[in-house]
């Protein structure tokens, strides 16, 4: 089949090789601009760019969707079918209407359930135990086409955004093959969203970042797993951020919310008399480390209170 590919970041890389390992034709990748990344603001192509010019494939890079400019060139790629895989830009109709087979979106949820920018993560923020990858034929709305074909995978209580996020790339590729073998077979059958089960997994930003120690540590493990690799959850310590990769559900303890109650390993309690285990740090200006090497070079005493998500001065008993 002749296709037009769409998508940006490293979560799209593997659909677009298993579209030429199934002998695909992919007449044109389009991604989004290179960007400047590094301390140098150095510009570099974006992995899907990456990937396609490795493989010999044309680019194309538009500033928008909307200009006769880059309708002409879609058209003259001449796709069968538009496939979009975490392109990062909303397609006009007159895009989502110009192949004969439309437009196959790969979504990292299992539709209706988070839609929007970021379902991977906020999958695990929630504490999901199950997630999964969805095809769908796209239209208008945001993440609101039929659904096509889906594919689901468990969520163990230690997997972070990062890691799942890996694992759904690998599985999306899989299920965009299934979904075009069915295709080509006459077998796909749509089936419409139910909008009363959806709901929305915005962009993440830095707001997310701050942990509260009022909260029951189970919560505040799942933020540190979905907000891992990035924008990370932090606390501050002795008045500077601390950044916090990996987490652990510790024993329970009657201690106040926030309070340093064990060194090795470097435990906190937090509410509902729990605590949570800060097994990987990273300081302002560190490299990251096990919570426990932080603290011999950041010594602390046993009930010490850690400053508290609203930024407040750290207070010591």
């Amino acid at each position: 089949m002749k296709i037009v590919f769409m998508g940006t970041p490293e979560f799209a890389v593997p659909c677009l090789a298993r579209l030429l390992e199934d002998g695909h034709i992919v007449s044109l990748v389009v991604t989004q601009a290179d960007k400047p990344k590094g301390r140098g603001h150095r510009l570099m192509p974006p992995p899907v760019k990456a990937f396609a010019l490795e493989h010999g494939l044309p680019v194309f890079q538009p500033q928008s969707m909307k200009t006769p400019e880059t309708l002409e060139r879609l058209r003259e790629a001449a796709p069968e079918l538009i496939v979009v895989v975490a392109y990062g830009k909303i397609l006009p109709p007159a895009v989502l209407e110009l192949p004969p087979h439309g437009c196959i979106n790969v979504h990292a949820s299992l539709l209706p359930r988070y839609r929007g920018a970021a379902p991977i993560q906020w999958a695990v923020l929630n504490g999901e135990t199950e997630a999964g990858v969805t095809t769908m034929q796209m239209d208008a709305g945001l993440d609101t086409g039929d659904m096509l074909l889906s594919a689901s995978c468990p969520v163990p209580e230690d997997m972070t955004a990062g890691q799942l996020h890996d694992r759904l790339s690998v599985l999306g590729a899989q299920v965009l093959s299934d979904t075009l073998d069915a295709l080509k077979a006459n077998t796909l059958t749509a089936k419409k969203q139910n909008d009363d089960e959806s709901c929305y997994a915005p962009m993440l930003d830095k707001s997310l970042s701050p942990l509260d120690w009022s909260r029951p540590a189970a919560q505040l493990h799942n933020q540190v797993r979905g907000l891992n690799p990035w924008p990370s959850a932090c606390c501050r310590c002795q008045g500077r951020l601390l950044k916090v990769h990996v987490s652990r559900v510790g024993e329970s303890t009657t201690a106040e919310p926030g309070i340093v109650i064990k060194l090795d390993p470097f435990t906190v309690s937090c509410g509902g008399n729990t605590s949570l285990e800060l097994l990987e740090v990273q300081g302002e200006g560190a490299r990251r480390m096990p919570g426990a090497d932080f603290l011999r070079g950041h010594p602390l005493a046993a009930g010490t209170r850690l400053e508290d998500a609203a930024g407040q001065t750290e207070n010591r008993p």
